[in-house]
């Protein structure tokens, strides 16, 4: 196992009928941003249950935030924080609204040129940020429970991420109920989305990290079980409940502690949403099973043993078996509805050289040995056409 060094400061308030603790949660004092996103939770209840939580609290609102939320409109955020004298940002949302939150988190205190620096330098200019929460409405990056954010510029075609300890929530409430309105295939991309968090932490190469690799299965094994389940019973609570914890342990940095991890399908499906606006789940799905096979060899024991434990592939010769489960990674990505070939959403033919071009740009090497350039990009997406 590899040193590490494990923090996460995020108090979790989980279950039904918890969105009220908002009241106890965020000082009495505080003026607060609620931010969100294009409406649903106007139709769903959550506006109407966090607006009563906030009742004795000045509220001023910022709406309209989109999936991959885009640097212009997070500058606006930014203006209407410091317009308004913001003391407290609460993230009512998915993925996209807590990126946004935590983006102007730090860029309303940041004292460079300009905020953008924050997502060139991955987050290393961070120094501090304003204090905020969330409102998990949408089970799929993790982001309620971790230190990341991912931020879109289209005038530059870039969708960048940053990371620091200074971008935990104070406080995440996760109410499984206020999922049950998600349209089918925002809950399938959550499910892909979770899947791929884990598998870049678990398939690299092992160093004696049983525990991490068995926790790492066990929510493998859970997105498997349960995710068909959630689409076929979008309001059992249960089943809603093991998916919204199962994605938040998929990114809250406790499996990839002490481990190597491969971020490469991320950081190709990144490019791809940023040059032809795929959701960043169903970029995922496109690549993963081509990274797979491009560096099947280096990960041949970590296939193996996820074969085994996860598909129950034990028998028949090492290639065959890692043939099979690679093919069942994408056979359980099409079962719930997420295409996985780059033809399945039009994309242009130059789109593979386009993709190892924009990653060039970026000056990193991917993958868990840090030796996957444009080359080895191109390979891979060229597996997927």
């Amino acid at each position: 196992m590899q040193n590490f060094i494990y923090y996460n400061p995020v108090k979790i308030v989980f279950g039904k009928g918890t969105i009220p603790e908002l009241a106890k949660l965020i000082p009495a004092d505080q003026k607060v941003l609620l931010a969100y996103g294009g409406g649903s939770i106007k139709k769903n209840g959550v506006y109407e249950q966090c607006a009563a939580a906030l009742e004795k609290h000045e509220v001023v609102e910022f709406s309209g935030i989109e999936p991959n939320p885009q640097y212009t409109m997070c500058m606006d955020g930014v203006a209407l924080i410091k317009e308004q004298n913001i003391d407290f940002l609460l993230a009512v949302g998915g993925g996209s609204v807590l990126d946004t939150v935590k983006f102007m988190a730090a860029a309303a205190l940041y004292d460079g040129a300009e905020p953008w620096e924050m997502m060139s330098d991955r987050g290393a200019s961070i120094e501090r940020v304003m204090p905020f929460g969330a409102v998990s409405t949408l089970p799929a990056t993790g982001s309620e429970m971790n230190m990341a954010a991912v931020i879109s510029r289209k005038e530059t075609t870039e969708k960048c991420g940053m990371a620091s300890p200074h971008l935990f929530p104070v406080f995440s409430i996760l109410d499984p109920e206020t999922t049950y309105s998600l349209p089918p295939r925002q809950t399938a991309n959550g499910i892909v989305d979770a899947f791929v968090h884990v598998t870049e932490q678990y398939l690299t190469y092992p160093v004696h990290a049983p525990l991490q690799d068995r926790q790492a299965e066990s929510i493998l094994l859970t997105l498997i079980e349960d995710g068909p389940k959630a689409l076929e019973n979008p309001r059992d609570y249960e089943i809603r409940a093991s998916m919204m914890w199962a994605a938040a342990n998929a990114l809250n940095a406790l499996i990839g502690r002490g481990v190597p991890r491969d971020f490469a399908t991320h950081m190709i499906g990144h490019e791809l949403t940023a040059l032809y606006g795929m959701d960043h789940a169903r970029s995922l799905a496109v690549v993963l099973p081509g990274l797979l096979q491009h560096q099947r060899d280096r990960k041949r024991e970590k296939l193996l043993k996820y074969a085994a434990r996860v598909w129950d592939i034990c028998e028949g010769a090492e290639d065959a078996r890692v043939d099979q489960v690679i093919a069942r990674t994408e056979e359980f990505f099409r079962s719930v509805g997420i295409p996985t070939r780059l033809s399945d959403y039009d994309i242009p033919a130059d789109a593979v050289q386009k993709v190892a071009e924009n990653q060039k740009k970026r000056k990193m090497l991917l993958g868990e040995h840090g030796d996957l350039g444009s080359k080895e990009i191109e390979e891979i997406l060229r597996l997927r056409v």
